[in-house]
């Protein structure tokens, strides 16, 4: 698969997101700007979807430890033949670690996302083998930041 059409500038933010710099940036800022946007727009975008062009999903998950809500606006990944189906992608901007929703959803895999101001539940499984294959491509194909991530973590796997 080619990767999508993004404009120019959507491209541009891309790269600058998914360079080391831009990353290290973006993964202690990102959600400070998201909460100020989806305040504004009434939950229905985000500064990655706006300023990237990516396709971003706002989950609400329980945390593993606290049992309390935890959100966090997320790339996500659609399934094209199945549009019921998604992936969310435990890249957490090419660190060493796993990102907290991912331990989240691992201990509670109930959680609620928002689309486009759209909400809806979910029932959380990590994919593998076919499936993971599947995604993983479709990650690639979507943000040009992920294979860079993948040649970050070192030896930890991306779910």
């Amino acid at each position: 698969m080619a990767h999508k059409n993004y404009s120019l500038f959507h491209s541009a933010m891309q790269k600058l997101a998914s360079s080391r710099p831009g990353a290290w940036f973006f993964s202690r800022t990102q959600h400070h700007f998201d909460r100020v946007f989806l305040s504004l727009t009434n939950n229905k975008a985000t500064m990655t979807g706006i300023l990237a062009g990516l396709p971003v999903i706002i989950l609400t998950s329980t945390g593993a430890k606290s049992g309390l809500p935890r959100t966090t606006p997320l790339l996500f990944i659609q399934d094209p033949t199945d549009p019921n189906k998604m992936a969310i992608i435990a890249s957490n901007w090419g660190q060493s670690h796993h990102p907290a929703w991912y331990y989240n959803l691992k201990a509670n895999p109930q959680a609620t996302g928002s689309i486009n101001g759209r909400r809806d539940s979910y029932i959380a499984h990590e994919a593998k083998g076919n499936e993971y294959n599947q995604f993983w491509q479709l990650a690639v194909d979507t943000y040009v930041g992920y294979p860079l991530y993948k040649q970050r973590v070192g030896q930890r796997h991306i779910p």
